[in-house]
């Protein structure tokens, strides 16, 4: 029998996913591919499986800490004969995991806890190659150890990373000091709201004066929520413009469908349909798949049609990506959106699973309402929110008639889209979906 650890694969480039529920303990049989950790990165949570099959001898972890690709997880007892090369470790002492070749390297243990990383700072190959390596900075020229991510976000902010005391083992600077750092260099510099510049804060309330209360700590993913949604209300100045659409005909169309969707093993949601009509509009106007670039002088016109779909999660909001949309057909979409819905919900969406969309809808199903206004999901420029279909009386020239009618909410980026660019799209999107004759078009 020998020793070998299980570490962290590859994660997306996610570089302090927590740990936030732990699975096996020491003594428990394992197998291959069996969940040993959950990880939570600023873009999902994901199980991370077993590599090897034999006896945990012990776990290296716990609740709470924060791990890179590489980090080791537990030590297992496998059979000599295990077709894995065998590593010799310590269970006392593990491997450790260096950072760079350029660091010696050290333990793996929990640094200070982790504030959200930006979705969209997203480091190089020569970067992670010499993430760790001091580099001198200004404010007195000291070096400065900090991973690619840190740097990145550093200058997004505008931060001297010599200026600022690093948290992290041998005094790596993490997200959290720049976070940290930002947040206390606004409160001094903020001027009053009298004088019409900064943001005023919210006071803070002791609402027990008032009756019992309870505090429960946001997960980093709420955390995440709070930031982008923050960025995207600060930065994009929206207009949402509304229409309804006659999904009479398609309703009845799904509902013929729905012996055959049972045969295919999947169901026909209006889902498919809408992301079906979106990809079309989005083919014909290209400013919606667009991004403005970050000197906003250019915009950027992505060549593929991938949209983020917003799932309800009970640890919060996460928006999955149809790749695609436009090559593959109904019954394609049908079975992806009730696989990326159902990993949604269990955790085990992979950070690329929500990356790369270019327009985002956010249906509220039948959760009800009669309309609402999404927040841009910045950099795109374009969302449609989806309210609950109701039966109307619709004048049809020469009688009122029941309809099936469809709220749409289509809020866009006014830096990038005009009025008569988001007219032109919202008209489209609802003759598509009121004659899906259209769609094969």
């Amino acid at each position: 029998m020998v020793k070998q650890q299980v570490t962290v694969p590859d994660i997306g480039g996610a570089e302090d996913a927590e740990v936030i529920e732990l699975l096996v303990a020491a003594g428990d049989p394992i197998t291959v591919e069996q969940s040993l950790i959950v990880l939570e990165s600023d873009k999902a949570s994901m199980d991370i499986p077993s590599t090897l099959a034999g006896t945990i001898l012990e776990v290296l972890v716990k609740e709470g800490d924060t791990l890179a690709e590489g980090a080791p997880i537990v030590v297992v007892e496998v059979a000599s004969d295990e077709s894995t090369p065998a590593v010799e470790t310590n269970a006392a002492d593990p491997e450790p995991v260096a950072e760079s070749p350029a660091v010696v390297a050290e333990p793996a243990k929990p640094p200070a806890a982790v504030a959200p990383e930006e979705p969209q700072i997203q480091s190089t190959p020569s970067e992670r190659a010499s993430a760790a390596e001091p580099v001198a900075a200004g404010g007195d020229s000291a070096s400065v150890y900090a991973g690619p991510s840190v740097r990145k976000l550093a200058r997004e902010f505008g931060i001297d990373l010599g200026f600022i005391e690093g948290s992290g083992p041998r005094g790596r600077v993490l997200k959290e000091d720049l976070h940290r750092f930002s947040a206390q260099r606004m409160s001094q510099t903020a001027a009053p709201a009298i004088a019409g510049a900064g943001i005023p804060s919210v006071p803070e309330v002791d609402f027990a004066a008032f009756g019992d209360v309870t505090t429960e700590p946001l997960t980093k993913l709420g955390k995440l929520i709070v930031t982008n949604m923050q960025r995207s209300w600060l930065n994009v100045p929206h207009v949402t413009q509304f229409d309804d659409a006659d999904i009479t005909d398609l309703d009845a169309f799904r509902a013929e469908l729905k012996a055959e969707a049972e045969q295919r093993g999947t169901r026909m949601t209006p889902m498919p349909f809408i992301l079906k009509a979106c990809a079309i509009a989005l083919r014909d106007n290209p400013k919606f798949r667009a991004s403005l670039s970050g000197d906003g002088n250019s915009l950027i016109y992505k060549q593929y049609i991938h949209i983020g779909m917003a799932v309800d999660t009970p640890a919060g909001l996460v928006v999955p990506v149809v790749r695609d949309v436009d090559k593959k057909t109904l019954w394609q979409l049908a079975k992806e959106i009730i696989a990326l819905a159902g990993n949604a919900r269990d955790r085990k969406l992979k950070p690329q699973d929500m990356q790369g969309a270019c327009f985002t809808v956010s249906s509220l199903g039948n959760i009800g309402g009669t309309g609402f206004t999404p927040i841009v999901n910045t950099p795109e420029v374009g969302i449609l929110g989806v309210s609950k279909a109701a039966v109307k009386p619709v004048w049809d020239g020469a009688e009122f008639k029941p309809r099936k009618m469809l709220p749409l909410a289509l809020s866009y980026d006014h830096r990038v889209i005009n009025g008569g660019d988001a007219g032109r799209f919202m008209s489209q999107l609802v003759t598509q979906l009121s004659d899906i004759r259209r769609l094969i078009l």
